[in-house]
């Protein structure tokens, strides 16, 4: 029945999957129809479709996918690693490491920052993202019992520390120019804009490779969601475990960050109702919560660029909107 339960969900939103990349394919300013988009992705379209298609929104959807299956699998993880469902990494705190050490590294750039790393600077914006995210992650797990997660503490530190290093953001962001401030904008709200196919060829096999090896240790994370005492019983090192899925947290949270800053909640939301739909078992509700994650960052991000066009909403402001009530819910449920 479960199984049965699985083809049908996976069917669903695999149809609700296709419309949301028709959706974000052909909206825009420039509006492509779907029998144009096929045309143009087998090379039969005119010049300026193959520009807006090809140059623009298909990187861009790259990287928002990309960005939603880093969420969604970072947030699952957390979840898993602090059997608490409130668990996130824009919540408690990682995303917004990442974001500092982002901002860090643009808001004490040379004026020749771009001509002395040229290329080289698109890799090491990741790079100190991921050590931001590692750095907030060790820090909250540290103060949060180390070899033992309390899962309520984690959660009550990791708000505490997002608070701190979100006001820290703000300060260099007044701190700094306009043009400073425009760029530490990104990662306060989160945005997929200028996104191109320099960042979909990173985010892309980074995400890829990492939701692989999440799916390859299902196993241990469903014994992971017993409790510590039956873990331990089957044989499964915990602080080891624990630390390892909390690597690839971090991993994934940093880079999404690196790229599309500090977009909330969507590692709160996909996983959860993942879990509603197809149960708690990792292998199943892993791959539901990336599609689920997929379908939410590319309607929101669609919905971002065109509603008020010209002018673009950052996408994880869209997000947040769906966001904090669904957190509202959950908290109110928590006993």
């Amino acid at each position: 029945m479960k199984k049965r339960n699985f083809k049908i969900v996976s069917l669903i939103l695999i149809g609700l999957l296709l419309l949301s990349l028709i959706l974000y394919l052909s909206w825009g300013s420039f509006k492509i129809s779907p029998l144009d988009i096929i045309k143009t992705i087998l090379g039969e379209g005119t010049k300026l479709q193959k520009s807006a298609l090809l140059n623009i929104r298909v990187p861009r959807l790259l990287v928002g996918i990309s960005v939603g299956i880093a969420l969604s699998t970072a947030g699952a993880l957390l979840q898993t690693i602090t059997k608490n469902e409130l668990a996130d990494s824009g919540i408690i705190g990682i995303n917004a490491g990442a974001a500092v050490a982002a901002v860090i590294f643009i808001s004490l750039k040379t004026t020749d920052y771009y001509s002395e790393l040229g290329n080289l600077s698109i890799y090491v914006l990741p790079f100190m993202a991921i050590i931001g995210a590692g750095i907030s992650a060790a820090v909250i797990y540290f103060l949060s019992g180390r070899n033992r997660i309390r899962p309520r503490r984690l959660l009550l530190i990791g708000l505490g520390i997002n608070a701190g290093l979100n006001a820290f953001i703000t300060f260099f962001t007044f701190r700094g120019g306009v043009s400073d401030y425009n760029r530490v904008l990104v990662w306060i709200s989160g945005s997929l804009w200028g996104s191109g196919w320099s960042y979909a060829k990173i985010i892309t096999p980074i995400v890829v490779l990492m939701f692989i090896l999440v799916l390859i240790n299902y196993k241990k994370l469903d014994v992971l969601n017993l409790s510590d005492e039956h873990a331990v019983c089957l044989g499964l090192n915990l602080d080891k475990e624990r630390k390892k899925f909390l690597t690839y947290a971090v991993i994934l949270a940093g880079t999404a960050t690196a790229f599309a800053g500090n977009v909330s909640f969507i590692g709160l939301i996909s996983p959860h109702i993942a879990k509603k739909l197809v149960g708690p078992y990792h292998r199943n509700f892993l791959i539901i919560s990336a599609v689920i994650s997929t379908i939410i960052i590319l309607i929101a991000d669609a919905i971002s660029r065109n509603l008020f066009s010209p002018i673009e909403i950052p996408v994880g402001i869209t997000i947040s909107i769906l966001g904090v009530p669904y957190f509202i819910y959950l908290m109110m449920k928590e006993k």
